[in-house]
């Protein structure tokens, strides 16, 4: 659920039709302004928050449009949750959003962020409506038990990388006539991490992560859509060198049921009944995702009429109430008569006028029902 109610465009300053590098830069300077690290703004780690969160939604090409659409209701309605960063390291933040350092693209030296991780669990429709737990099986990077996480063999240590004398980079200047220019890249021989491994570990060779399967147990909200995903902070891979656990996505299919159709929050079934039924009328059991219940149709009861069941749909995604069930009649025909069953039927045909047959709304108007 998102944090904050404020206008996105309006917290970093840019226009509505602004571009991505727009939106890139206005982040950028404003979070170099509120970080905690940096600011004295009584508020800045709140206003920082809020500006990630903005950043996060108008970055991405999906939620930015659903954002633009229906504003934060969309993006509650769509399953959308701002990430969750750990004030401390202002850095590991625009790694996390950039890929790059805060300060121009400088190699970073300490722990890296770990992968994110993708996972598929498929549900029942009633599940959907109530909400579960499901089981997730995937496999992950873990912390080596063995190291540590530092990849080295315990009882030994790790030297620094003697070419770039532990930095992880390397500067190359050039003069021209224009000046001095100082480039600054990863070191090849340590791969920018400024050490090196002598000894590494047995367990997982020097890597300080090992692959484990694990199952976990997810929390799906009560009216999720097919295909819409969970994301799980802090599930994924686990970083290196103590960066970071990367997220884990779950993605949720929700199995057809052949009971029902789902459109929105609203479900759709149909019931049968005989010509007698419909004639005479009567009380028929009706399944809905709640369990079943007696639908009262009354004589009459005309094949295409289509009874709404208040509340009895599938419930808002984080939201309130619920959608409706609508159920459409049927009105099944013999195939088959006996003799005496179509004596009768003749004979009730022969007593028929035009008072027994009522006017009908016709096909048109029994398709707009069925669609409100």
């Amino acid at each position: 659920m998102a944090t904050t109610d404020r206008d996105y465009y309006e917290l970093l300053g840019v226009a509505r039709d602004a571009d991505e590098q727009e939106i890139k830069k206005a982040f950028r300077r404003l979070a170099r302004r509120l970080h905690p690290d940096v600011s004295e703004e009584p508020d800045a780690e709140a206003r920082f928050r809020e500006i990630s969160e903005a950043y996060e939604v108008l970055s991405n090409a999906e939620t930015r449009q659903l954002y633009d659409r229906y504003g934060h209701a969309g993006l509650r309605s769509g399953g959308f949750t701002p990430r969750h960063f750990d004030l401390g390291d202002i850095g590991d933040l625009f790694s996390a959003f950039f890929g790059d350092d805060l300060f121009g693209g400088a190699v970073r030296t300490g722990g890296t962020r770990g992968g994110d991780v993708a996972a598929e669990v498929t549900i029942e429709l009633v599940d959907a409506a109530r909400g579960t737990t499901a089981k997730v099986p995937l496999e992950v990077a873990v912390q080596c038990r063995t190291c540590g996480g530092n990849g080295v063999r315990p009882g030994t240590s790790v030297s620094a990388c003697p070419r770039c004398g532990g930095s992880g980079r390397l500067r190359q200047v050039a003069r021209s006539v224009f000046g001095e220019f100082v480039r600054t890249s990863a070191c090849p021989q340590c791969g920018g991490s400024g050490r090196v491994v002598e000894h590494p570990c047995e367990t997982c060779g020097g890597a300080g992560r090992t692959l484990e399967e694990r199952t976990l147990e997810v929390e799906i909200p009560a009216g999720i859509h097919d295909g819409q995903r969970i994301r799980l902070s802090g599930e994924g891979h686990a970083g290196a060198l103590g960066g970071r656990s990367g997220d884990l996505y779950v993605l949720v299919r929700v199995r057809p049921d052949e009971r029902f159709v789902r459109e929105g929050n609203d479900v759709f079934s149909q019931v049968d009944l005989t010509i007698v039924q419909a004639a005479l009328g009567a009380t028929v059991p009706v399944e809905t995702l709640d369990g079943e219940v007696e639908l009262e149709l009354a004589p009459g009861t005309q094949p295409g009429e289509v009874r709404v069941l208040k509340g009895r749909g599938m419930p808002v995604l984080q939201g309130f109430g619920r959608g409706d069930h609508r159920v459409l009649v049927n009105v099944t025909v013999p195939r088959r008569l006996t003799d005496e069953q179509r004596r009768l039927l003749e004979e009730f045909e022969r007593l028929s006028d035009d008072g027994t047959y009522g006017p009908d709304e016709g096909f048109l108007g029994k398709l707009k029902s069925a669609f409100r």
